[in-house]
């Protein structure tokens, strides 16, 4: 999960104006990650919980997004809980 904390970090470093993300939960197939912030209005929403898989490509990780478990919404602000699935190669 070493590897993952990295892809946090970076997706942090690069969306963190707009959107901070965390790990809640990580199992040996599965990840919970947090996302809060105020997400750019133009961007897909979708779009923020597909980048760190893009992100987690780099450090040699294979997630995607399956299910968006919970999700809050203010008027400028947000908060959703994303599961991914781990694939094993």
């Amino acid at each position: 999960m070493e590897k993952l904390d990295y892809v946090i970090k970076e997706f942090n470093k690069w969306h963190g104006s707009e959107a901070q993300a965390r790990i809640l939960e990580a199992k040996e197939d599965e990840v919970i990650i947090e996302f809060r912030g105020t997400f750019c209005k133009t961007c897909g929403l979708y779009d923020y919980f597909d980048d760190i898989a893009w992100e987690a490509i780099d450090f040699g990780l294979k997630i995607k997004p399956v299910e968006v478990v919970e999700s809050e919404e203010d008027f400028e602000e947000g908060r959703y809980v994303v599961r991914y699935k781990l694939e094993r190669d």
